[in-house]
């Protein structure tokens, strides 16, 4: 089952946007990160049965840094959360799809990621998503 996990921006100052989406829009910051690995701050806004998440950069080597640069603020990528990545990523290699991420990688919150590349979808970037599994301690009786 594939599902919008989330709708990410690329913006060049996350404080003012997020001043900006909370005073007109409404929305509260559900929980925020430094993702070091991607060079990029992060904050997740919960909206109806998704998220919208701002993206800034952290330095001008960043994908979204760069992004910025050639395309101005906006809508960086869609987020597709599935139950199966790896099963997700194995249908649409067979289907002819350009994948940037072969393998699934880290993701924060202990969700794995990959991205698909934007040819494949008119133009926009394509994030396939799978939340961690469960921990084995959850459920047990104790």
């Amino acid at each position: 089952m594939m599902r919008i996990d989330h709708i990410a921006i690329a913006v060049r100052s996350l404080e003012r946007s997020l001043k900006e989406f909370e005073a007109i829009w409404g929305l509260s910051v559900a929980s925020s990160q430094q993702a070091d690995s991607d060079a990029v701050r992060e904050a997740m806004l919960p909206i109806g049965n998704t998220s919208l998440q701002l993206l800034e950069a952290t330095t001008p080597e960043s994908t979204v840094a760069k992004f910025i640069e050639r395309r101005g603020e906006g809508l960086h990528h869609i987020a597709i959360g599935v139950d199966d990545i790896v099963a997700a990523l194995d249908r649409l290699r067979a289907a002819g799809a350009s994948l940037i991420d072969e393998v699934p990688r880290p993701a924060g919150q202990g969700r794995m990621a990959a991205f698909v590349h934007p040819r494949t979808s008119a133009g926009v970037l394509i994030e396939l998503i799978q939340e961690a599994p469960p921990a084995a301690s959850e459920g047990a009786n104790t």
